[in-house]
């Protein structure tokens, strides 16, 4: 905690285990869990949160690593993002380890985790597009040793929420050794917030290209549609580069336009109005980084 915060939390409780992490949230429902404190401590500075307690996650090692499981990755959720920007890392996942080398400055990439990363949902986390392109599933960890998952993209969206005293402990993730980009448009030179960002991944086995959108708007947003277009215009037997410019461009376009579409007429026949010069700018922003991604994917 800092001088500044204007009220210090009555209790720190540094559980050893994923259990004894969720056993303290049990015994205590106003406390709040804690790994890098990224978005916390910035809410607590704010004066937007005064929790009662705090049960802090960084000592919990089964959290911090990842092993192979069954054809996917299981991550822990308090990797920090300069772990997973690592070479070793991105040899596994390179959408993910391009999108942790992108969070931040290093003192952010130091401290921030995979799970307050899904935990806090904030719209502009570069990790969540990625995560959602590769329909990743989170393992749930709650009372007395129970465990369940859920995909990503039912929490992000508000489908299925955290319970009281459940945590994220692992993100499952398919390997899928295939190409994939992760890019994003800041509003400033250097790591920053994401104005607009782009998740690719191509799946040969399934004969499919998967596309996240996030920052535009409270969760990724999979313009579905667009991917299975472009899916069938590539040859997954011969040679995947040749795709012509033309429907690079017309990807990047059909992605723009079913993430951020024109004003549908009223019901009165009324003409809407017409999108903002600020909305057509980051409509053109999200078609450019959609073409450049699905274009360096293949090749």
């Amino acid at each position: 905690m800092t001088t500044h915060a204007p009220q210090a939390a009555q209790s720190v409780t540094l559980p050893a285990s994923l259990d004894e992490a969720v056993a303290a949230l049990a015994a205590m429902p106003a406390a709040v869990p804690v790994a890098g404190g990224t978005d916390l401590m910035a809410a607590v500075n704010r004066g937007l949160l005064r929790p009662a307690g705090l049960v802090g996650l960084g000592r919990i090692n089964e959290i911090r690593g990842w092993q192979y499981q069954d054809g996917h990755a299981l991550l822990g959720a308090g990797l920090t993002h300069a772990r997973m920007g690592r070479p070793d890392f991105a040899a596994l996942i390179p959408a993910l380890a391009a999108a942790a080398r992108a969070a931040g400055p290093p003192q952010i990439r130091n401290a921030g985790t995979l799970g307050g990363n899904i935990a806090s949902a904030a719209p502009t986390g570069d990790a969540l597009p990625v995560l959602a392109a590769l329909e990743a599933t989170l393992v749930i960890a709650g009372p007395e040793g129970a465990r369940r998952e859920i995909p990503v993209s039912h929490l992000l969206a508000g489908r299925e929420l955290l319970a009281p005293a459940e945590l994220i402990g692992h993100v499952r993730v398919p390997l899928l050794h295939a190409p994939q980009v992760f890019l994003k448009a800041t509003g400033r030179t250097g790591p920053g917030r994401a104005t607009a960002s782009v998740a690719v991944v191509l799946d040969p086995a399934r004969r499919g290209v998967r596309c996240a959108v996030g920052a535009i708007a409270p969760m990724p947003l999979r313009p579905l549609e667009a991917e299975r277009w472009i899916a069938s215009l590539i040859d997954w037997d011969g040679e995947r580069a040749a795709l012509a410019p033309e429907a690079l461009d017309a990807f990047g376009e059909y992605v723009a336009a079913a993430c951020i579409p024109d004003p549908v007429p009223a019901a009165d026949g009324t003409e809407p109005p017409a999108l903002s010069p600020a909305v057509l700018h980051l409509r053109r922003t999200v078609a450019a980084l959609a073409r450049r991604a699905l274009g360096r994917a293949l090749s």
